[in-house]
């Protein structure tokens, strides 16, 4: 069970925005925070990312050509050749339509850089621990063989954007929705073994992993904190201390939140009666399903299902 495309997966609300981002010097560009998770992607040239808090470790980062920024809450920021350089508001650029995506012009005559921007919408509401634990803002560079899966996808995309041919329309949308995989991916595999900690260790733990990977791929199993430990081969209270240290949870509170992940995944996308989504995620009636599902989300798995449906 890949756990990394479930976790995403779960928070999903819709399709990537995208937009081609060409900027020539003196050039500069505020971003206002988005719903979801902001990412860029340096096709040409070099600019600054300056975030627009005063957090610390605030500081404006270089960025060169194959940059890979991921954004975890889609925090407001500017982009700029220069960290002094003013910034304009979004939308005072020269927006293009194009095929495959719009492109915005803006800034003078100076060098010229290339970005592809844009956002995943994810739900921020509920965002699985994985994401939550994740830096509030990720640098990957791809230069000099770092990184090789990544580097070819953004490589892939500089090719398809610079010269669109017959099939770019469809390309370039599944590249941007897998690019989401690639970055938190090569960050996870970036931590060093001996110092990663949370979601970066517990992934790679060989007695937790296993038990999250039991937990997603059959959530409506009668799983305890015994059967579990089994088959992480440890004791009870070994294996409830290992994964609660690693998860942030104990076991039966990652099955139950899962179990509602689920649920509430399969309200929105099927048209599944309630009788199945609760013994899909585990609950013998739709009552106790009910009740656990409302103690979760606030309201019934009925009036949920409506809400998303209208949204």
């Amino acid at each position: 069970m890949d756990i990394l495309t479930e976790a995403l997966s779960s928070m999903r609300t819709g399709q990537p925005a995208s937009v081609r981002t060409e900027g020539r010097a003196p050039w500069g560009l505020r971003l206002p925070p988005v719903a979801g998770a902001g990412f860029h992607v340096v096709l040409y040239g070099t600019c600054w990312l300056v975030p627009l808090d005063n957090a610390p470790g605030a500081e404006p980062i270089a960025l060169s050509p194959g940059d890979v920024l991921f954004l975890r809450d889609g925090r407001g920021h500017i982009l700029a050749d220069q960290p002094s350089t003013p910034a304009e508001v979004e939308g005072h650029g020269q927006y293009r339509a194009g095929i495959p995506i719009g492109t915005v012009t803006l800034g003078g005559d100076g060098p010229r850089t290339s970005l592809l921007c844009g956002n995943y919408h994810l739900d921020q509401g509920r965002p699985h621990p994985l994401v939550r634990q994740l830096p509030e803002i990720i640098h990957l560079p791809t230069r000099h063989g770092r990184h090789p899966e990544l580097s070819a996808a953004v490589q892939l995309l500089g090719s398809e954007l610079e010269n669109p041919r017959i099939g770019s329309a469809g390309i370039v949308p599944a590249l941007i929705d897998s690019l989401l995989l690639y970055i938190l991916r090569a960050w996870f595999e970036d931590q060093p073994p001996a110092a990663a900690a949370g979601w970066a260790a517990a992934l790679g733990d060989s007695a937790v992993a296993p038990a999250l990977a039991a937990i997603h791929e059959t959530p409506s199993s009668q799983w305890t904190v015994e059967a579990l430990a089994d088959r992480a081969g440890l004791s009870r209270a070994a294996f409830a201390r290992r994964f609660t240290t690693l998860v942030g949870e104990p076991p039966m509170a990652y099955l139950t939140r899962w179990r509602m992940t689920t649920a509430a995944r399969l309200l929105r996308e099927s048209e599944s009666p309630l009788t199945t989504v609760a013994a899909q995620t585990g609950y013998s009636s739709e009552y106790a399903f009910a009740k656990a599902f409302k103690r979760e989300y606030g309201e019934a798995p009925g009036g949920y299902r409506r809400a998303a449906r209208a949204a």
